[in-house]
């Protein structure tokens, strides 16, 4: 599924016209950046939450030559699914339907 195919399905669903959809679907999208990117965490009940963690600075051997080099401090983005989306994807079932 690609951001286009999620704008179809708001489209269809709700009932928006497609460029309100796809705004709609923008502006959800670009929130999460936004949140992400200030370090804070972003909790969706029913499907899971993103966590954007701090790494620091550590050893790592090049695989090729063996040799040793410094990996830099980042930042990395984690995504912890819910028990609800765990079921779906598992059993094709759960309490309730992503799709309603």
């Amino acid at each position: 599924m690609v951001k286009a195919d999620i704008i179809d399905f708001v489209y269809e669903k709700v009932g928006f016209t497609r460029a309100e959809a796809s705004e709609a679907v923008e502006v959800v999208f670009q929130v999460v950046k936004e949140t992400l990117n200030r370090g804070e965490k972003v909790h969706i009940v029913g499907f899971g939450s993103f966590v954007v963690r701090n790494k620091k600075k550590r050893l790592g051997r090049n695989p090729k030559t063996g040799t040793q080099i410094e990996i830099s401090p980042r930042r990395v983005l984690t995504f912890k699914p819910s028990q609800i989306l765990k079921e779906v994807v598992n059993n094709g079932t759960g309490k309730r339907s992503l799709r309603t």
